[in-house]
């Protein structure tokens, strides 16, 4: 079967709702690691064949089909790349990873960018269902209503459901939320997250700076700290520091044939082993995760011990909490830079995020196998399997 390579693998640091990246339109966002991700790949701009990006929120300045918007605002791509912009809510760009993938194995295409962005501060989250039903220009479809009487899909009732479902305390869900952000402070400290980083050019009171750090780091936190935090339900166990942080970012994945590789003296970081979706429970929601991985590794012929490194997306502690007691993974190989309670979840964006952490890190600690797994809104869930070169 022919194969996918990953060539270079970019994303901004974070920015908190609100925070350094709020002047910051979302289409020059996307452009930065557009250009970043064709400037350190060394390939040719016109050699790219399409432009794929995930977003949410596809409303106001994501509005107008924003992966296009992205290539022209490009300062390296031509007019004449085309692009495309694709919802699989939270695995948004993860997908576009995938049918990058899927378009360079089936010979159709051999340059694809997979990408994403979402700025959640100008953006809000849901601001393109809400405005409608301020309008009264929003209701549940009957079928969904038949189907589903009287339910209203969460996926904050979703992670509760988790919870109580696995039987988790909520000081088990603090603990993880603190370990992330220890992890993302050493990593952090340890420059592990400058081969991905793209700076970004920000204005702020003190003048023109570079954006390169995650803002949603607490580089003072403490497990006191976190289980102080006010619970989100009364009768429930998870807050807002055991959740992922709303976060503006950009990120973006260079993928290629083996035919591209020769033709543009390319290098690859990883290539593709696997690609699975699959999909379940939309009232729990998040748990889907849990069993695409299974039938990930049931499809590539490999065990949970071969896996080198995990990114799970840590939307709530209790969605990674469930996969590790699900698949009996080794908790010491999962987000092993911190993960979106420490630095944020830019929602389209976050798929090609964590595939530029999970690239960068095998390589980094000299492992061969990652897989990278998201949960996304109507119970759907991607899993990549990758292979470091």
């Amino acid at each position: 079967m022919p194969t996918a390579y990953i060539v270079e693998a970019v994303r901004t640091a974070g920015g908190r709702r609100g925070g350094r990246l709020a002047g910051v339109h979302p289409v020059d966002l996307l452009a930065a690691s557009l250009d970043a991700v064709v400037d350190r790949s060394g390939i040719d701009p016109a050699a790219v064949d399409d432009v794929i990006t995930g977003c949410v929120s596809q409303a106001g300045e994501q509005a107008m089909q924003v992966g296009r918007m992205g290539v022209l605002a490009s300062k390296l791509l031509p007019q004449s790349t085309p692009a495309v912009t694709i919802d699989r809510q939270c695995g948004s760009s993860q997908q576009a990873i995938q049918f990058a993938a899927q378009a360079v194995m089936s010979g159709t295409q051999d340059v694809v960018i997979a990408s994403g962005v979402e700025s959640m501060t100008r953006v809000p989250m849901g601001s393109n269902v809400t405005l409608h039903m301020k309008e009264g220009l929003y209701s549940k479809a009957a079928g969904l209503e038949a189907k589903f009487p009287g339910i209203n899909f969460s996926q904050f009732m979703g992670a509760e459901m988790i919870v109580k479902k696995h039987g988790f305390s909520k000081d088990q869900l603090d603990a993880f939320a603190f370990a992330s952000h220890q992890k993302a402070i050493a990593a952090t400290q340890a420059g592990a997250f400058e081969r991905e980083i793209v700076p970004i050019e920000i204005e702020t009171p003190e003048g023109a700076q570079l954006h390169t750090v995650d803002e949603g780091i607490r580089f003072d936190a403490s497990l006191e700290g976190i289980a102080g935090v006010k619970l989100l339900s009364p009768d429930g166990a998870i807050t807002a520091a055991s959740s992922s942080q709303i976060c503006d970012g950009s990120s973006a994945v260079l993928v290629v044939s083996e035919e591209a590789l020769k033709r543009h003296n390319l290098t690859p970081l990883a290539r593709i082993h696997n690609l699975t979706v699959t999909a379940g429970d939309p009232v729990i929601m998040l748990e889907e995760p849990l069993f695409a991985t299974d039938r990930a590794l049931e499809r590539a012929g490999l065990k949970i011990d071969d896996i080198d490194l995990f990114e799970v997306n840590e939307a709530f502690a209790s969605v990674p909490l469930a996969w590790l007691k699900h698949t009996g993974a080794d908790p010491d190989r999962l987000n092993v830079h911190g993960g979106a309670i420490a630095l944020g979840h830019p929602l389209g964006a976050s798929g090609t995020k964590l595939m530029a952490t999970l690239v960068h890190a095998l390589r980094r600690h000299g492992k061969k196998y990652g897989l990278q797994t998201m949960c996304e809104g109507g119970g759907v869930a991607n899993v990549t399997i990758v292979e470091a070169l």
